[in-house]
């Protein structure tokens, strides 16, 4: 019995110690109104609010850092061009001859009552650049040879006419215009720079009208070589220097740009080598520098001025350099002077054999035709001959030749 009574005691003085320690803390731990407590928690409020704003501001931070991660010295140029260039839409006109017998009979009786000839629209698509805000666009002349109508699609969607300033079918260049207002347009680089491996970017619209989106396409790749010479016979196209690239060019693309990583054109897609008609990874472009000359001669006279020569060269045969006492057959032979022409004048004579023309080694008729294709009207060639034996050199200033007209590149 005294064993309980002591444990109940023991339970009352525990519990007496608990509410007396309560009150000494309660009357001991600070007093808030309920105003404080508003207060405080609208602090805490507001520290929740900076503390989300904060992680927001670092989430930005962290996301444009990402997209400044992703852009390079590409994105950038192509940002810089790609609104100038153009999508170049063509109607021709082409004469088609029909004879379904192809007889003797069909020719001498019928003739007068079936059509021997008719003609059909089609339609053409290349690409183009803006080079002036006064909407000069410089293309290719296949892309606008033979147009009866010339519709061009810019990127930010504008679809606008246009009309042909004038063309060179040897070089492949031809000038178009459109009249809108603030055109974008690019920067013309200098095609005398290039340096083999560099970065370049292929710019155009291998779609054309097929598509919506107006903008152009973008294929990356390097210069693989430089100073590539074609001669297209049929077509009576001089390709000199072109600049080869592995970006991707296809049909569509001819007439844009080609472009460095400082976003300037530094040449225009020209053609491509193909089995299939798609892209091999050889592609060529017109180098800047010739497209330049070019171009300003179209702005200027609205064509290109036919050229005078006043010679005449021909291939040395085995024959005629044995004949002549010849070491090689390197060299071109002169075979014609034209009385009164710019080589008459000059001091050119006929059977002069001409080494070097602007110290470009000639080798035969063909690398003559090359090297004078981009000479223009009143300038300057410096022609290096061997004459009787002896080395000379002559100055020729070319004139302009009114009344010829066709190839006026071939010497």
């Amino acid at each position: 019995m005294k064993i309980r009574n002591v444990i109940l005691l023991l339970i009352i003085i525990i519990l007496l110690n608990f509410v007396i320690t309560k009150q000494i803390i309660n009357r001991n731990a600070p007093k808030y109104s309920s105003s404080i407590l508003e207060t405080l928690s609208i602090k805490n409020e507001n520290e929740l609010l900076d503390s989300n704003r904060i992680v927001f501001e670092e989430r930005t931070i962290k996301n444009q850092n990402l997209e400044f991660s992703r852009e390079n010295a590409i994105t950038k140029a192509v940002e810089l061009v790609h609104p100038s260039v153009v999508s170049v839409n063509v109607i021709k006109t082409e004469i088609i001859r029909s004879d379904p017998f192809h007889s003797f009979f069909f020719d001498n009786f019928f003739r007068d009552f079936f059509p021997r000839q008719y003609e059909r629209k089609v339609q053409n698509l290349g690409s183009g650049v803006i080079i002036s805000k006064d909407g000069y666009i410089i293309t290719n002349s296949h892309v606008v040879k033979g147009a009866t109508q010339i519709k061009v699609i810019l990127a930010d969607g504008r679809n606008v006419d246009a009309k042909l300033i004038g063309s060179d079918d040897v070089n492949d260049i031809a000038v178009i215009k459109i009249s809108d207002k603030n055109l974008p347009y690019a920067q013309l680089g200098n095609s005398d720079e290039i340096i083999i491996g560099e970065w370049t970017i292929a710019i155009g619209n291998p779609f054309g009208y097929l598509i919506k989106d107006s903008k152009p396409t973008v294929t990356v790749g390097v210069v693989s070589a430089v100073d590539r010479n074609f001669h297209i016979s049929e077509d009576n196209r001089v390709y000199k220097k072109m600049i080869q690239s592995d970006a991707a060019i296809n049909p569509g693309n001819s007439g844009g740009p080609l472009v460095n990583i400082n976003g300037e054109v530094i040449g225009i897609n020209t053609f491509i080598f193909t089995k299939s008609g798609g892209s091999l990874g050889i592609g060529f472009a017109i180098p800047v520098n010739r497209v330049k000359s070019i171009t300003h001669e179209i702005i200027k006279y609205g064509k290109i001025r036919p050229i005078w020569f006043g010679f005449k060269v021909q291939d040395i045969t085995p024959a005629i350099a044995y004949s002549l006492g010849l070491e090689s057959s390197q060299g071109v032979l002169v075979s014609y002077i034209e009385k009164g022409g710019p080589a008459e004048e000059a001091g050119l004579k006929r059977g002069d054999i001409i080494k070097k023309i602007n110290n470009q080694v000639i080798d035969n008729a063909g690398d003559a035709e090359i090297v004078v294709s981009d000479v223009r009207v009143e300038e300057e060639l410096l022609i290096e001959i061997l004459r009787n034996g002896k080395k000379e050199n002559i100055k020729l200033i070319t004139k302009e030749y009114k009344d010829r007209t066709g190839s006026f590149f071939k010497l």
